[in-house]
């Protein structure tokens, strides 16, 4: 994250991240109900429009909370407009991350990467930043798109988790995106 990353998808597209098409085959509440718990804290990195970040916090209930991370103005605004007036608003939390950090010192209990890791050119200051805000017992799901990342480029992303302190615990199938849930060590 330390240079001006160009190969972000820009809030222009930000309808194609966002739309009932998606959900037929990336249902949020399928994806997540398995991770998050009402009362927890998550937070979604990279949260674009908020396609999973409404789900998540519907999912953390009342006493939960949801941090939605971007680095991206435009798109945090979408996520805005979504919950303004709704129940959700007081349970999302919108955070305009930096270039070279996501700037945040909570605590959490699950964060989610989906579709972003690929974007950031600095990966071991993203997964030690990560370590560093997980609590005990936390989880991370790391999901990356099956065309723009190979097989070895997640691999290697996975070695680079390990080093910055996060350990795979289980490599779940999602067809056919790359998949893995880390914890920190």
């Amino acid at each position: 994250m330390s240079r001006a990353n160009t190969d972000i998808c820009s809030v222009e597209l930000a309808g194609g991240l966002d739309n009932r098409f998606r959900r037929l085959f990336q249902n949020p509440q399928k994806i997540l109900s398995l991770y998050l718990k009402e009362g927890q804290t998550a937070l979604d990195v990279g949260c674009g429009p908020g396609f999973f970040t409404l789900d998540m916090a519907k999912l953390v209930g009342e006493t939960g909370r949801v941090i939605g991370a971007d680095l991206q103005e435009g798109m945090l605004s979408i996520v805005r407009g979504k919950v303004k007036g709704t129940e959700l608003e007081n349970r999302i939390v919108l955070h305009k991350c930096g270039q070279d950090k996501i700037g945040l010192t909570d605590r959490v209990d699950f964060v989610l990467m989906f579709y972003m890791v690929h974007e950031v050119p600095n990966k071991n200051s993203l997964f030690s930043e990560i370590a560093k805000l997980l609590n005990p017992n936390g989880k991370v799901l790391l999901v990356e798109p099956p065309i723009h990342v190979s097989r070895a480029a997640f691999e290697e992303t996975l070695q680079i988790a390990r080093s910055c302190g996060l350990k795979v615990i289980s490599r779940p199938k999602m067809f056919p995106d790359k998949v893995a849930v880390l914890s920190a060590e």
